[in-house]
C-alpha cells in the first residue's frame, strides 16, 4: 500500500518561507513523477510543480516561478518544495502526488497516489 505523508505546514507571515517535505512509502521511488498541488478555500484543486522520475526535470505554475523549488532526494523517499516569499495567495491545503512511469506535469489525472495534505496559512 503507498503512503504519501506530508509535513512542514504552518503559519507564516506574507514574505516568509516553508519547506514541505512529502515521505513515500514506495520501494520504487524513483520511478513515480512526483508533484505539488494546492487547494485554497472554495477554489479547485491546482497543480504547483512537479518533478519528473527519469531525468529529475521541474515544472511550475507560473503562479510559483522563481519563488517555489521543487527537489527530491530519492534515497530518502522524499520531495520537498522550498516555498520563499510566501504571499496571502498561497495559502491552501498543499497536497503531494506519485505518478508511476509518467511524466505526470499539471494534468491531476496523471497521478496515481495522493497524500492528504498540510495546511499552509499566510497572514498579511
Amino acid at each position: 500500500q503507498v503512503q504519501l505523508v506530508e509535513s512542514g505546514g504552518g503559519l507564516v507571515q506574507a514574505g516568509g518561507s516553508l519547506r514541505l517535505s512529502c515521505a513515500a512509502s514506495i520501494r520504487t521511488f524513483s520511478m513515480y513523477t512526483m508533484g505539488w498541488f494546492r487547494q485554497a478555500p472554495g477554489q479547485e484543486r491546482e497543480f504547483v510543480a512537479a518533478i519528473s522520475w527519469r531525468s529529475g526535470t521541474t515544472v511550475y505554475a507560473d503562479s510559483v516561478k522563481g519563488r517555489f523549488t521543487i527537489s527530491r532526494d530519492n534515497a530518502k523517499n522524499t520531495v520537498y518544495l522550498q516555498m520563499n516569499s510566501l504571499e496571502p495567495e498561497d495559502m491552501a491545503v498543499y497536497y503531494c502526488a506519485a505518478s508511476l512511469g509518467r511524466s505526470g506535469g499539471a494534468d491531476q489525472r496523471n497521478y496515481d497516489y495522493w497524500g492528504q495534505g498540510t495546511q499552509v496559512t499566510v497572514s498579511s
